[in-house]
């Protein structure tokens, strides 16, 4: 097996005993990468030099006895609309080729705090919106990886680096997971700095990671989830305990609600085929369970607050470089334009009042169960799928999972995403890599 192979909590943990070495672990990365890159086409800079010099710097910090960082040496992709001080930072679009930020961002800041190797910057597609970049899925190339975290969630699923971070602002975190077959986890809004990240929307924007498995997304949103007074949304609170309570055993075994949402018509046969055999099999710790009626709206309103957003945070692109957005984003933007602020500012307040209705369910259950996509990977590069079964927890804020527990007709995968209140993050977690180790468990009777 190749070092690439490692999961991010093995290969922290070989770096941490002196039996593998960063610089073994950078080499085994780029060369998996050099393999499939072609295919895959996930990176949008990336310069084999860097890496390994970072890699060389931290064996060598590690040889003068100085503490380690929970990722020392753990290579990671970052989706390019994070700032970076020393790689270009392009946002998905070519009114923004060659730009050069002076700072890292805040979660950039804090995994080098942690040790990791910067290992490059990750396709997004347009401003990190719906129009496409050149990444196509790991595990057809001929269908879609997803987006907006297009090279994050494909790097990760090819065995390019063992961690990548993205972001969501509809569904551009658990859809890429979903689409190529790893973790995704988007985290309670307001839990990881978006300062130096692209805004579209503070109301809707999370940052979150990829991984392939529960604990390796764990282990890195431990590291980056520190108080950043710079993002206007986070509070000041105790550092997580992410890892800790994800690798527990639940003190007694979690039941789940499979919701369906109001946009279940547009599940596609696999999908729906699959959560019935779910239910057919774990009926005993899991109740289907309807939103009541006020839930109808929240994928309109969470509509009108992004184009109301996109069109603020995006507006001097528009005005000085309208030529060169595409057309589905200038259609957004123009819409946004139209908003009403009486009716952004109802929207704002729906959604906590959507909240306190939807933390009541967990009095009877643990999390929710949902699909992350409406089916595989759609065939074609022109698109990124649909995000419209992500759509209400983003707007929400609450936390999610897309685990890679089920494979459709064309042998690609389709994620089950798992969900909880605002805040529980961490029994989240567990509960996630309870269900994935429980079902993987079944399959092997």
């Amino acid at each position: 097996m190749s070092h690439a192979d490692l999961s991010a909590t093995q290969a922290a943990a070989l770096i941490a005993t002196r039996e593998l070495t960063a610089e073994a672990l950078v080499e085994a990365c780029l060369e998996r990468i050099e393999e499939r890159e072609d295919a895959v086409q996930a990176w949008q800079h990336l310069d084999t030099e860097y890496a390994r010099a970072q890699a060389r710097e931290l064996d060598a910090l590690q040889e003068s006895g100085a503490p380690l960082g929970p990722l020392h040496g753990v290579p990671v992709g970052i989706k390019d609309i994070f700032d970076t001080r020393d790689l270009p930072t392009e946002n998905g679009s070519a009114l923004d080729a060659g730009r050069q930020p002076g700072a890292d961002c805040a979660v950039v800041t804090q995994l080098r705090e942690a040790g990791a190797v910067i290992m490059g910057k990750t396709v997004s597609t347009e401003f990190a919106v719906f129009s496409p970049g050149k990444t196509r899925n790991p595990h057809d190339p001929a269908h879609t990886p997803g987006g907006s975290s297009s090279g994050s969630a494909a790097a990760v699923a090819a065995g390019m680096v063992p961690l990548a971070v993205g972001t969501q602002t509809n569904g551009s975190m658990i859809r890429p997971a979903s689409y190529c077959g790893v973790v995704g986890y988007k985290p309670t809004h307001g839990r990881i700095s978006r300062d130096g990240v692209l805004l579209l929307s503070r109301a809707l924007d999370h940052v979150g990671v990829f991984a392939r498995s529960v604990e390796d997304a764990a282990l890195m949103a431990d590291a980056i989830m520190a108080y950043d007074p710079e993002d206007p949304d986070m509070t000041i609170r105790t550092r997580p305990t992410l890892s800790r309570v994800a690798g527990e055993e639940p003190p007694v075994d979690p039941t789940f609600a499979f919701v369906k949402t109001p946009v279940w018509d547009q599940a596609e046969a696999d999908v729906q085929d699959a959560f019935a055999e779910f239910m057919e099999a774990y009926g005993d710790i899991c109740e289907e369970v309807t939103l009541p009626e006020p839930f109808d709206s929240a994928i309109d309103r969470h509509r009108m607050i992004m184009n109301a957003d996109l069109a603020k945070s995006l507006g001097h692109y528009y005005e000085n470089g309208r030529d060169q957005i595409s057309d589905v984003l200038t259609g957004m933007i123009e819409d946004g334009q139209k908003v009403l602020a009486v009716d952004y500012n109802r929207a704002i307040d729906w959604a906590a009042l959507l909240n306190a209705g939807f933390e009541k369910m967990f009095d009877k259950c643990d999390a929710v169960i949902t699909p992350a996509a409406t089916g595989e990977a759609p065939a074609g590069l022109d698109a990124t799928g649909s995000p419209i079964f992500c759509t209400l927890w983003t707007y929400l804020g609450v936390p999610a999972v897309s685990l890679p527990l089920f494979v459709g007709s064309k042998g690609l995968p389709i994620g089950l995403q798992v969900i909880g209140p605002r805040g529980d993050d961490a029994r989240l977690l567990r509960t996630a890599r309870w269900l994935a180790a429980r079902m993987a468990a079944d399959m092997e009777e």
